[in-house]
């Protein structure tokens, strides 16, 4: 009986012998298997319409795995393919099989960062940014600002006005992120500004629209970026308006001429026939200028009242302004600007 007990004992050392060394094949083959990049890390994005067949070519094409049928084998054990989360994920050299699996299965991705600011000028530098950025197509987007229907019903604006409906500032998002979801991200960051007491005092204060106090704003904010300066330009600019003059804000030639980052406009820039050339049509142009910082939505909505009807740079440039109540007295301030810019060759 003792030495049957010990052929038992024997046969089990060698089943368990056995099992762990298949468990350390299928370890080293399949799970620990994984990532040698000649790199740091690399980037995988995965698209909303992916399956698991997409996926493995992807990491395949990247080289980030080699034996596609061991991850496949893992994957599927996984449940990966009922899994997948489309965005960006940063692989890194050295991880295995099963921490790329997780990684995706578990929606571990990297968000996208999107900054809005002065870089961007117009809809069309807008759509090619986001459109170089993430997966949404910029066609979509488009067709999103072009439909006056949403735009009213989303942000109160109308077409015309649609750029003031992104306040700028750097977003994060998934690089697959939806459009819905996309508009969801500017309105939340719109409603956050423009709140019922917000809009209220805008429309009280200045007798504007929401959509013409970021149109205004935009102006301002081309002309100074002194918050103080700013409340007492959009007091000039109200007090034209309330006159029925013409603004004659040379950031709107800038605009129509599309010459940014302009230091001078000339008589030449204001022979443009366009909506936007405020020397040649009366009031606001159709829409802002640029993306508006909420620092100068509030200089409008907060305007220095005053009886200036003109402004101009001083000309020491220090970003500060001159401000007359008569056309005499800015000429003599215009050309003392000009004269400045002239000797120290600005163009």
């Amino acid at each position: 009986m003792a030495k049957k007990g010990k052929i038992v004992s024997y046969f089990f050392l060698i089943i368990l012998i056995a099992a762990g060394l298949v468990g350390w094949w299928f370890y080293n083959n399949y799970f620990k298997a994984g990532v040698k990049l000649n790199k740091d890390y690399e980037f995988l994005y995965i698209q909303s319409a992916y399956d698991i067949n997409d996926v493995i070519y992807e990491l395949k094409d990247k080289k980030i795995i080699i034996e596609d049928e061991k991850f496949e084998w893992l994957a599927k054990k996984m449940d990966l393919d009922k899994n997948i989360h489309p965005g960006k994920y940063r692989i890194l050299n050295g991880m295995s099989n099963r921490q790329i699996i997780n990684l995706i299965k578990y929606n571990k991705q990297e968000k996208v960062k999107l900054t809005f600011n002065f870089q961007i000028h117009n809809l069309e530098e807008f759509y090619e940014y986001i459109d170089d950025k993430i997966e949404l197509e910029s066609d979509a987007l488009e067709a999103y600002f072009n439909d006056e229907e949403k735009l009213k019903r989303d942000f109160n604006l109308p077409r015309q006005a649609a750029f003031g409906a992104i306040i700028p500032k750097t977003y994060e998002v998934s690089w697959a992120i939806t459009l819905p979801d996309f508009i969801n991200e500017l309105k939340a960051s719109y409603n956050n500004f423009w709140t019922k007491e917000k809009i209220k005092k805008a429309t009280e204060n200045t007798g504007l629209s929401v959509s013409e106090v970021i149109t205004l704003a935009s102006i301002v904010q081309c002309e100074s970026s002194i918050t103080s300066e700013q409340q007492k330009i959009a007091g000039v600019y109200l007090n034209r308006i309330k006159k029925d003059m013409l603004l004659q804000a040379d950031p709107t030639l800038v605009f129509a001429n599309k010459i940014w980052g302009a230091k001078r406009v000339y008589d030449k820039d204001k022979e443009i026939d366009s909506p936007y050339n405020t020397y040649k049509y009366k009031g606001l142009p159709p829409g802002p200028l640029c993306l508006v910082f909420p620092p100068a939505l509030n200089s409008v909505i907060d305007y220095t009242k005053h009886r200036y009807l003109f402004f101009c740079a001083k000309p020491e440039l220090n970003g500060y302004s001159n401000f007359s109540v008569t056309y005499d007295e800015h000429m003599k301030c215009a050309r003392n600007y000009q004269q400045t810019m002239s000797r120290k060759g600005i163009k």
